[in-house]
């Protein structure tokens, strides 16, 4: 796939901005049709920040590897000593947030017991990934008014850890500025669907319940870079037939505002389905997953003019649930030649600190 080409001014920032919660391919992730507002409300005590929590308009994202000699018993008290001492970054509520992953590997290498969901994504059709570019062992999702502010937290937290961690690789991304309640248009024209579960959904689909890993969660992040030039080319017909929404105001192909449900039974004069069976609504819609959802928390990137796209985060109880999404999707979305997905990576994402229990010590 060629990557998107175009320059990077104001105009283009202001529409790579909206891919926040783009319906990509994996992008929606099978919340595409809620009727149901993205939460706002901030995380409660127990659980971690960052997830929840209203966006900030920018992020920076950090994976690291743990150094060669942090392994075993030892190296698992150094990990344990590096996440004491990032408690009072993390634990600062001035609008910025931290969020704090912990990947597969590291539980291998430290000799501890990864929690049961915990494990590396399988390949999917298309895939086209570089592992210098996803992966990681201890993973930051930092958000802030800022990409200043950003870099500050990051700094903090990197020199609270002398000698544990290796940088793997880290992306910024950015939100647009939008008027409240307007959904803005993603980098391809279309109005992002915004189809986030809301505080009921998200409690039964995005956090633990009661049991070893109450109020944690799992993250998975991917990379995708866009094209935009190619997209653009398609008639306005086709590339709602590709989407399953129309262009103009967002709604659904068989008529009715934004945030109307999509119809997957309503069909043409003729009798065939008015939204395709490859139409990237159809195949991301919950209903193939038993109503089950994820939480998208994404942000934009613009590296330049051909390395722009989304920086796609979502967080669900369940990995799984991802897993077979972007199965249907790589296999079968119209969508697929337009997106190229480079970097992938999955996370646990542990209960907040308190003053009883340390960041990540229930898993460590």
């Amino acid at each position: 796939m060629r990557p998107p080409t175009g320059g990077d001014g104001p105009a283009r920032r202001g529409l790579l901005g909206g891919l926040a919660a783009l319906g990509t391919a994996a992008a929606v992730a099978g919340c595409q049709g809620s009727r149901a507002p993205a939460p706002t409300a901030p995380s409660r005590p127990g659980r971690q920040p960052g997830v929840t929590d209203p966006q900030p308009p920018r992020a920076l994202l950090l994976s690291y590897d743990v150094g060669p000699g942090t392994q075993g018993p030892a190296g698992r008290e150094s990990v344990r000593r590096m996440l004491a001492a990032w408690t009072p970054v993390l634990t600062a509520r001035d609008g910025s947030t931290v969020t704090v992953g912990l990947g597969p590997s590291l539980f291998h290498r430290l000799g501890s017991r990864a929690p049961e969901a915990l494990r590396d994504l399988p390949a999917f059709a298309g895939d086209r990934l570089r592992p210098e570019a996803g992966g990681g062992q201890v993973f930051l999702q930092i958000c802030a008014a800022t990409p200043t502010a950003c870099a500050d937290l990051a700094r903090r937290l990197e020199q609270a850890a002398p000698g544990v961690l290796r940088p793997r690789w880290r992306q910024a991304g950015f939100l647009p500025a939008a008027p409240p309640g307007e959904t803005p248009r993603n980098l391809f024209g279309f109005k992002d669907g915004t189809a986030n579960p809301g505080a009921k959904q998200a409690e039964r689909w995005v956090w633990l319940g009661p049991g070893p890993h109450h109020d944690a969660t799992y993250l998975v992040v991917r990379r995708i870079r866009l094209a935009t030039a190619e997209f653009g080319t398609l008639p306005v017909e086709r590339q709602e037939r590709v989407m399953g929404r129309r262009k103009a105001h967002g709604g659904p192909l068989q008529g009715g505002r934004e945030h109307a449900e999509p119809d997957l039974f309503a069909k043409t004069p003729q009798g065939g389905y008015l939204l395709p069976a490859d139409a990237h609504v159809r195949l991301a819609h919950p209903r193939f997953d038993g109503g089950a959802r994820i939480l998208r928390r994404g942000y934009s990137y613009d590296n330049a003019p051909d390395d722009q796209g989304l920086l796609f985060l979502a967080y669900m109880n369940d990995p799984s649930l991802f897993t077979r999404v972007q199965r249907r999707l790589a296999g079968h979305d119209a969508l697929s030649p337009f997106v190229e997905h480079y970097g992938s990576a999955v996370f646990f994402v542990p209960p907040a600190a308190s003053p009883e229990q340390p960041l990540g010590s229930t898993v460590l």
